[in-house]
């Protein structure tokens, strides 16, 4: 995954829940929380999500895209529920990436 981001840019994110048996009844649910940064982050089948609400998976490999809407670094926290009450996090950030542009002083 990507570590640099510039406003507008969209980074991909692609996910597997590996789960450690088959059960007939397990249900899962991701949210998210953004604690540094502002961004919009959206599944792949075009769901925008709103921070800190719980939405459904309906499949295990699925993508998320972040799109940055701010010049400072971000930091995302993803969370993956399932209806037992298993909760797994990972945190994704990216610093701002300028492009790699340095200023340059006018000679006088």
């Amino acid at each position: 995954m990507q570590k640099k981001i510039v406003q507008g840019e969209t980074a991909e994110i692609r996910c597997q829940l590996v789960k450690e048996g088959n059960y007939e009844q397990a249900r899962f649910f991701i949210r998210y929380f953004q604690p540094d940064g502002v961004g919009e982050l959206k599944m792949d089948d075009g769901t925008v999500f709103l921070p800190n609400d719980l939405y459904p998976l309906d499949k295990t490999t699925f993508r998320l895209y972040y799109t940055s809407h701010c010049v400072n670094q971000q930091v995302i926290d993803v969370y993956i529920e399932d209806n037992f009450g298993q909760v797994v996090q990972r945190t994704f950030s990216w610093q701002n990436d300028d492009g790699g542009s340095s200023e340059t002083e006018d000679e006088e």
